[in-house]
């Protein structure tokens, strides 16, 4: 257990660049699924068009893939920005397009008579999807959404590949030093376990409070 107290702080640097990474990632997906799930189920066609495009094509490219592009082609473009800030913003754009298709269904749950009483109102389609129809949406994926955040935090760990001293990376570095593996990653293992698990406990917790009885 020495190699784990003797690099605590190397430990913890990479446990806090993770949970940033993860939270920023969570919240930027949160607001760019809502758009495109917004796109998806409007009545605009060249709009869902371009919210179904955009889900395949993130959906169908692994996220590594879009990390080393991002990371080593963008500047060949003259496109140039931190590393932590470019993977926050991979992550937002992949991670988005999951969370799309997971508020999607839950407009898709919602009773279609809330939509059309929502017209007969007077509200727009913008009006009745923003103050009726994803309110419950939302609440009925919470679930979902939950794991997308469990997920969210695993793929934080693709970030290392690139260059972002994160958890993963730390423990690599710890473990480049010290050659003890089997310390090294079961201890940044078991980090991402109690991360997991916290997330999990919130997305009961939430769930439970926000339940719709139909």
């Amino acid at each position: 257990m020495n190699v784990i107290t003797d690099h605590l702080s190397e430990f913890g640097h990479g446990l806090v660049l993770t949970v940033e990474l993860t939270l920023l990632s969570l919240a930027g997906a949160l607001v760019a699924g809502v758009v495109v799930a917004a796109m998806r189920v409007s009545p605009v066609r060249a709009l869902r068009a371009a919210g179904m495009a955009y889900v395949e094509v993130l959906q169908n490219i692994p996220l590594l893939v879009w990390l080393v592009i991002a990371v080593f082609g963008l500047p060949e473009i003259g496109v140039i920005a931190g590393l932590f800030t470019t993977s926050v913003v991979v992550i937002v754009l992949y991670q988005g397009a999951y969370t799309a298709e997971a508020i999607r269904s839950g407009i898709n749950s919602v009773p279609a008579g809330q939509g059309e009483a929502a017209r007969a109102l007077g509200l727009t389609f913008t009006q009745s999807l923003r103050l009726v129809i994803l309110p419950q949406a939302l609440r009925t994926v919470v679930q979902p959404l939950g794991n997308i955040a469990i997920m969210t935090l695993m793929n934080t760990a693709l970030a290392a590949a690139v260059g972002v001293v994160e958890l993963t990376a730390a423990a690599n570095r710890v473990n480049l030093a010290e050659a003890k593996p089997i310390w090294i990653f079961v201890t940044a293992g078991l980090a991402y376990m109690a991360l997991s698990g916290l997330f999990g406990l919130v997305t009961g917790v939430l769930e439970r409070k926000w339940a719709i009885l139909r």
